[in-house]
């Protein structure tokens, strides 16, 4: 044999070998081994994603704290590592305008950034209809009675204002328009603007806000009507807490000049204190007594005084497993007015109201009222009233009312009406005095 053919056996020799050893080796691996290998390998791979990970947060949060020192004014330590998403600009003027670094914060988002500057908005419609006979008092069968628009907002962390427009046949006026303080020292909280005074319950309701269609006869003769006690002053009250009952005393001031009060000189000035307690029945029930006074010149003529003096309740029945379904609400109110006439004399009137209402459904409604009240200036005449009303809530943005009235006028014929409403409301629109 030569010697080429011997190289060539022994490589093949050699490739055999190799192939068998090879072929034992693989045979020898386990399964547990091939396992073992394949955790490795996904562990490797989830250690590479999370670095890509942290590199990506590192990065992101290097360009947040940049552009927080540039807000600061202070110059950024490291440049951003990566370009994002752009963030919202801060309005022209932001710079300043709050907060400790004497700058607003930055939101990303521009519809929140602009809740800092825009107040809430809300317009609430006031469509009423009657049907029936009023000789003395007739309102118009089918009319938009109010429009009130609201602009409210925070001002600081220690001021609200609180904007209310009013749209009628009459035109535009500004209903309520003040600010309020709730801040100050010694627990006081003040409002200054044009306000409705805190006398009773009904004057200091708005229009929509009222369980009925109409005012109380009492409101109408002695207390001014829908317009009631309002003008410009200031208010200030205080809450006085203790374990038996929750107390409310409040003072207000105002110029003088509404439905009810006169001013003919800077004297003239209307003067009105409330104290309110209330305290709870039990889980599901509580009860409401205030007493008010008012006090300011006449509308007659200058040099006479009007006194008005009232008593009023409220008692709430909610129970709590079914509250949705059922509650129980009584009111009355009772005043006193005192006006004095010509001559040195004086016309001293009484007026009242009792009224209820009952949810029975998850929806609905249904009430009552009775009415007595003497004249204002001639406290011989006295009118009273019966009204049944049904009143359906599609949803907390719209109401539908009816209400059926009778009234013994005392000094003209009896009207039988049917009264009807709807409310309806847009927007964020904040919560009365109730």
């Amino acid at each position: 044999m030569c010697a080429r053919t011997t190289r060539i056996l022994r490589c093949v020799g050699g490739a055999a070998l190799s192939c068998w050893v090879m072929s034992g080796s693989a045979s020898a691996q386990t399964p547990a081994d091939q396992s073992l290998v394949a955790v490795r390998t996904e562990v490797e791979k989830l250690r590479q994603e999370f670095d890509a990970i942290r590199k990506q947060y590192d990065a992101r949060l290097a360009e947040l704290e940049a552009r927080l020192a540039v807000l600061e004014g202070r110059q950024p330590q490291a440049a951003p590592a990566a370009p994002t998403t752009p963030e919202a600009a801060v309005p022209a003027g932001a710079a300043g305008a709050g907060g400790p670094t004497g700058s607003l914060p930055v939101y990303g988002n521009v519809n929140v950034l602009s809740k800092i500057f825009n107040p809430d908005i809300a317009v609430i419609g006031d469509f009423e209809g009657a049907a029936g006979r009023n000789l003395v008092n007739p309102q118009a069968p089918l009319e938009m009675a109010e429009s009130e628009a609201s602009l409210q907002a925070i001002v600081d962390p220690y001021a609200r204002a609180d904007f209310f427009f009013s749209f009628g046949s009459d035109g535009v006026e500004v209903e309520e328009g003040f600010i309020t303080f709730p801040t100050l020292p010694g627990g006081f909280l003040a409002k200054v603007g044009k306000m409705r005074a805190s006398f009773g319950k009904v004057n200091a309701m708005h229009t929509h806000v009222l369980p009925w269609v109409d005012r109380p006869l009492v409101t109408q003769n002695l207390v001014g009507g829908d317009e009631g006690i309002a003008d410009a002053g200031i208010s200030v009250g205080r809450l006085i807490m203790n374990p038996w009952v929750f107390l409310e005393a409040t003072g207000e001031v105002y110029r003088g000049q509404s439905d009810v009060f006169g001013s003919y000189t800077r004297s003239d000035l209307t003067y009105v204190g409330r104290l309110r307690g209330y305290q709870d029945v039990s889980e599901s029930s509580n009860i409401d007594v205030g007493a008010s006074v008012a006090y300011g010149g006449s509308e007659l003529e200058p040099g006479l005084k009007t006194r008005l003096f009232g008593l009023d309740a409220t008692f709430r029945y909610r129970p709590l497993r079914r509250a949705i379904y059922r509650r129980f609400v009584a009111r009355t109110e009772a005043i006193w007015s005192r006006r004095d006439l010509e001559d040195d004399e004086r016309a001293t009137a009484f007026g009242t109201y009792v009224s209820a209402d009952y949810q029975f459904a998850r929806r609905w409604f249904v009430g009552g009222r009775y009415d007595f009240s003497e004249r204002a200036f001639d406290p011989s005449v006295r009118d009273k009233s019966g009204s049944l009303l049904l009143t359906y809530w599609p949803s907390e943005f719209s109401q539908v009312r009816g209400q059926f009235r009778r009234i013994n006028f005392g000094d003209g014929p009896t009207a039988n009406e049917f009264l009807f409403q709807f409310l309806f409301s847009i927007g964020a629109h904040g919560a009365h005095v109730f």
